[in-house]
Formats: structure tokens, sequence, C-alpha cells
């Protein structure tokens, strides 16, 4: 089949999030400026640059406490800075938990029963268990169109490694499976890997 998004799909659910799958999970912690933390899973999320090292998140929604936008992005404009907690299969469960509306006041921590970690270069909180932590500084904050529609990006000055995640000096993802984003209410696991060289190497 082929639609125009602009004139609808006909479907039960949108097939987009399916199509672009799968899409690696951040899960972005925030500090707003009143001290209150935050926890958030974003799967519009990826990194963007090496050097220096940067990643990017974008919003799509927004809350009627905070205006145009939700708590993450609010925060991150008060701020300037964020952490994003890689997202591991035993880790689901509690990721999933901090994805509901909650209000600003909510500690997802707390709500998801996570122990916190402060960060190193940002005043900011983080999953003190999660496999690896960005720290990050804002470099901005994009408004693309469409209602509420915010892309955060930000520069990596601070990272976290979880040693047993560590195999011959190299960053195994094998040793948590990561947990990926799907379509509709669906998710999957990275359980296996393979290498190819580029032509030339």
């Amino acid at each position: 089949m082929f639609y125009k998004p602009e004139d609808g799909h006909g479907l039960p659910h949108n097939p987009f999030n399916s199509i672009v799958t799968p899409r690696p999970i951040g899960w972005i912690s925030t500090r707003g400026a009143d001290g209150r933390d935050n926890l958030a899973p974003y799967s519009f999320f990826n990194a963007v640059a090496y050097v220096p090292p940067q990643v990017m998140f974008s919003s799509t929604s927004a809350k009627e406490d905070r205006g145009d936008t939700k708590d993450s992005v609010a925060n991150i404009r008060e701020t300037g800075v964020f952490c994003v907690n890689i997202v591991e299969y035993e880790m689901r469960d509690a990721m999933n938990k901090t994805s509901g509306p909650w209000d600003r006041a909510t500690d997802e921590f707390e709500l998801a029963t996570l122990a916190k970690a402060e960060c190193d270069t940002i005043a900011c909180s983080r999953v003190a268990a999660a496999p690896a932590n960005l720290e990050c500084k804002r470099t901005q904050i994009v408004q693309l169109p469409g209602e509420a529609n915010f892309a955060v990006f930000g520069e990596v000055i601070g990272v976290h490694m979880r040693d047993d995640c560590m195999v011959d000096g190299m960053f195994d993802v094998l040793r948590y499976n990561p947990l990926t984003r799907l379509g509709y209410q669906d998710y999957s696991v990275i359980r296996e890997k393979f290498s190819l060289k580029r032509p030339g190497e």
C-alpha cells in the first residue's frame, strides 16, 4: 500500500513507528530548577556525532502542567543539562513505569524503585545500575514542525560504563542486552551481533 501522511493511513494504528525500527531508547534523567528529579524514556533518540560526542532525543507531546512540552524538555530549558541512561532488558519494567504521564512533582526514580547516583560533571541524577550513562550539556533545542515537537541536542561531557560490561577493553552490549523500541506497544532485545568490515579496512 501507499499513503500520504497528510491524508491519513486508514489503518487501525499508525504504522510509522513500526517502519523505523528498531530504535534505541534514551532514558533521560533531568533535574528541574526546583531540585526535583525526573526520569522518562524516549525512543526518538540516537548518537549524532563523534567529535565532540553528541546525542539527541525528541519529545513529541505535552502535559497540562508543563505548557508546550513535557518534564524532560522543560527541565533542560531551565538547567541546560541532562543524562542519558542506557536501558538493559532487565530494566524493561522499570523503564515502562517511568513512561507514564506523571505530574511534575513525581520522582520517577522513586516510583520505579531505582537507585540514584549523582552525576560527576552535571547537577543531575542518573540510574545507578544502568549499563552506561552519558552526562550531557544542552547545545540546542530545536522546535520541529507540528505541535509540541522538540529535538534536544547535547554534548556528552561524562561517560559511565558498568565494569561488568567491559570485555578486553571494549564495551560489550551482549553483557547486558539493550532494550529497543519497535512500533505499537512492541519492544525487542539485542541478544546477538556480528561484524562487517567496510571496504578498504
